[in-house]
């Protein structure tokens, strides 16, 4: 199982002792707004689990990385992503609001993107933000995510129907992004 290090950052497998830090991201509205409604602890636990077993590229379920500065070990976030196909992959990142707007979400989602392209396999990766979600949109972007649509109308989030904005990024691109 990977553990991605960055200047500031140590980005390492879930385990079961990050169950409180993963609870709490997933019960915070403020991260949630633009991801799911409220759901009970139950389905939260079920989400977790469902990353605890061991992962290699090609694993059907998500490679889900806890982020932490490296000097305090102070958990920030969560990114990671999951082979939709043999050679294409989704991404996907929480962080808390404290450590929201301080570029970690940059700093981890580069070196998700660098794994994957150069260890797992991965010719494309893929992205779905709801529609007006700006911040996650903008990250993407700086990463090299480029936008390429729009599904309409794609889920039910807060009492109405959602837009999801869809991003892809090549593993070419994103060589030459750097």
């Amino acid at each position: 199982m990977p553990t991605l290090i960055t200047p500031r950052l140590i980005c390492t497998p879930l385990i079961e002792e990050d169950w409180p830090f993963f609870l709490a991201l997933q019960q915070d509205p403020q991260v949630m707004r633009y991801v799911c409604d409220h759901r009970p602890e139950s389905s939260i636990r079920d989400a977790f689990t469902s990353r605890l077993p061991a992962w290699s590229p090609g694993s059907e379920h998500w490679l889900c990385l806890v982020v932490r500065e490296r000097d305090r070990q102070t958990p920030l976030g969560v990114t990671g992503y999951i082979h939709r196909e043999a050679d294409c992959g989704e991404v996907g990142f929480l962080f808390a609001p404290q450590a929201q707007g301080k570029g970690y979400g940059l700093e981890s989602l580069h070196a998700v993107c660098r794994y994957a392209f150069t260890e797992g396999g991965i010719r494309r990766l893929t992205a779905a933000v709801t529609a007006g979600n700006v911040a996650s949109k903008r990250l993407l972007e700086k990463t090299g995510f480029i936008q390429e649509g729009e599904l309409r109308d794609a889920f039910w989030l807060g009492g109405r129907w959602q837009n999801d904005w869809l991003f892809g990024l090549l593993r070419r691109e994103y060589g030459e992004s750097r």
